[in-house]
Order: C-alpha cells, then sequence, then structure tokens
C-alpha cells in the first residue's frame, strides 16, 4: 500500500510531518503490514516549507508510483495551488486511482478546488471555512469536527488533528489494535481517537 504525502512551497510542515510520522512509524515499525510512506513533489527539487524547512521529495509527478492514499497537507502554499490547473489535475488524477484521499488543515481547499468535496462533508481548519464555502457552496462544513471521514475522502482540521486524523487512517486501513500500537510506540498521549 502505497501513501503518498504531497509536498509543495508553503506546506505546513507539521501538517504533514505529523501524519507522515504517525504513518511512517506504522511501515518502519509493521513492514509485514505492507505499507509504504512517500513524499511527493511537483519535481525533485527541494521544497521550503512554510516556516522555512527545506525538504527533498522521494518522488516528482512523473516518477511516483500510484497511490493506495494520498493526503494533501494545509498552509499558506494552498492558495497558489487553488490556481494551479496542473496541480489540480494531478490530485484528481491520483484520487481517481486512490482507496483514500486525505487533507489536514487547509489542503481541504485544494480538495475543494479539485470537485473532490462536492456535496460532502468535510473539516478544515477554523479560519477557513468561509473560503472552503466560496470554493464549492455544496461542502457540508463540519466546523466541531477533528476529523470527517466521507468514505473516500477523509478531511481533517489543523496540526493536531492531522495526527489523530492519520491514526484513524491506520485503524482504518489495518486495525484498532495496530493504531494503538503505532500511538504508544511515537508516545503520543493526547486523547486519540482509539
Amino acid at each position: 500500500m502505497n501513501i503518498g504525502v504531497f509536498l509543495f512551497d508553503g506546506a505546513e510542515e507539521l501538517d504533514w510531518a505529523g501524519p507522515w510520522e504517525v504513518l511512517a512509524a506504522w511501515a518502519q515499525r509493521w513492514p509485514d503490514d505492507g505499507a509504504a510512506v512517500l513524499t511527493v513533489a511537483r519535481d525533485d527539487t527541494p521544497v521550503a516549507c512554510a516556516k522555512g524547512l527545506r525538504v527533498l521529495p522521494d518522488h516528482s509527478w512523473q516518477s511516483a508510483p500510484p497511490f493506495d492514499v494520498l493526503l494533501v497537507p494545509g498552509g499558506h502554499g494552498t492558495r497558489a495551488l487553488l490556481e494551479d490547473g496542473a496541480a489540480l489535475a494531478w490530485t484528481r488524477a491520483c484520487s481517481a486511482q486512490a482507496q483514500v484521499v486525505a487533507s489536514v488543515c487547509t489542503g481541504s481547499l485544494v480538495l475543494a478546488a479539485a470537485g473532490l468535496l462536492r456535496g460532502r462533508p468535510a473539516a478544515t481548519h477554523w479560519s477557513a471555512f468561509d473560503l472552503l464555502l466560496e470554493l464549492d457552496p455544496t461542502i457540508e462544513a463540519r466546523r466541531d469536527d477533528r476529523f470527517v471521514d466521507d468514505g473516500d475522502v477523509v478531511t481533517a482540521a489543523g496540526v493536531s488533528a492531522g495526527i489523530d486524523m492519520a491514526l484513524h487512517l491506520v485503524a482504518r486501513l489495518h486495525s484498532v489494535e495496530r493504531a494503538r500500537e503505532v500511538r504508544r510506540y511515537i508516545q503520543y498521549d493526547p486523547d486519540p481517537p482509539v
């Protein structure tokens, strides 16, 4: 199972690194479960994240394998993606193959701009609901939910909600017991979803 984490300039570090930590810990600690976590960006040059962290992605859009799960983080870099036809087309193409497309924080804006949230319930960062509904007024705004699982699309609110969502994905894709083991392994102690 290939899990892709979409990186782009201005991506909020913990929006992707928190879920990446959960999912990579699962993949590395329990390799027999068959999960692989990869970062992917438009090309193979370093990505400059929101707070200045520079990251070299594992794959470009061209070299990436098909993803069973695609995770789109938030951050101010999402605003440029809303007008980026190539990025939206790539996101739609990935979602057509993936079992699950997930977002953290304002990554939901990218999913909305790509048409993937039409008529669905969704969570996002508390400050972004107006823009989310501007992009697609058919979205059912879930302002009080940490994350929303709507089958093949899962959206999360801010940073810590992304970690909770990633644990939820481990539970969904493998088992609640494995998600508990991952949570304990990374010593994530707030009120987890499992």
